[in-house]
């Protein structure tokens, strides 16, 4: 019976240690030990403060701008049926777009929570550099960065607290995810699911490497801050047009007509009645 008692005691202290360990090293490599489950309770948790904070993330009205959301959809749509996408069925997907011109940037909380910026929309030229664009965030989450990422930066247990519902750490988490700066490993492999999830389209597959080249062509002194983390652009444009030439991607249509004909209802003055 000791003899019993004694390697129970043994097993109890090697499965604390694991524990250990396993939360240690999520920290310090980015080891996600969330299920997908936590992944969509903790997005919604995230995307329900944006939703509910119109000061700071100024939505456009979904009612209102009824053919921007469509046609925003129909491209959403169009990658996530390439048949590329691992968590298709498993995340929300579900689109928002951010009114502020000034910002070029778009980003996708885990669960698939997708927010867009105006300033992006308006800076691209076409609707296969905006697939581009939202292939990369979409890869960010069917690849689970955020919350490995998250672990990294906070710990398990405040995103357990965020998922369970305390408020006083979901606005902290909010910002972070608004302005969370991946590894130069997670920013290259979202590159690469993009050219992927494009690959079996019409759309140019590289097209997300033509943000780069406006962003280049616009000079170091004016690239928004958030790049300064990120991979060298050059080097992503690179990435792009090789990973389309490996995969032997054959679609070459930009609809740039159709991305012109959005950009000109999303100027238009609305009234919400």
């Amino acid at each position: 019976m000791k003899i019993t008692y004694r390697i129970y005691l043994a097993l109890v202290a090697v499965a604390i240690l694991t524990a250990c360990s396993i939360v240690n090293k999520a920290k310090e490599n980015g080891i996600n030990i969330f299920t997908i489950q936590q992944d969509k309770d903790f997005g919604a948790q995230v995307a329900a403060e944006i939703d509910g904070n119109p000061t700071e993330y100024p939505l456009l009205d979904s009612a209102s701008y009824k053919e921007i959301y469509a046609y925003v959809y129909k491209v959403r749509n169009n990658i996530l049926n390439s048949g590329k996408v691992t968590h298709k069925d498993d995340f929300k997907w579900r689109v928002r777009i951010i009114k502020d011109d000034s910002t070029l940037n778009a980003f996708c909380t885990p669960g698939g929570y997708i927010y867009v910026y105006t300033g992006l929309l308006k800076f691209l030229d076409s609707e296969d550099q905006f697939a581009g664009v939202l292939g990369h965030e979409i890869g960010h989450a069917d690849m689970r960065h955020s919350t490995r990422q998250m672990t990294k930066l906070y710990g398990v247990q405040m995103l357990l607290d965020v998922i369970a519902g305390d408020r006083k750490q979901i606005k902290e988490i909010t910002a972070g995810i608004v302005g969370l700066k991946f590894s130069r490993e997670h920013e290259t492999e979202a590159d690469q699911r993009s050219v992927e999830y494009l690959c079996p389209t019409a759309y140019n597959a590289d097209a997300g490497a033509a943000f780069f080249e406006k962003i280049n062509a616009l000079g170091g002194a004016k690239q928004p801050e958030f790049l300064s983390t990120h991979p060298n652009p050059t080097n992503r444009i690179e990435h792009f047009k090789n990973a389309k030439t490996t995969l032997g991607c054959a679609g070459n249509q930009g609809f740039k007509t159709e991305y012109q004909q959005m950009l000109t209802n999303l100027k238009k003055p609305r009234t919400r009645f």
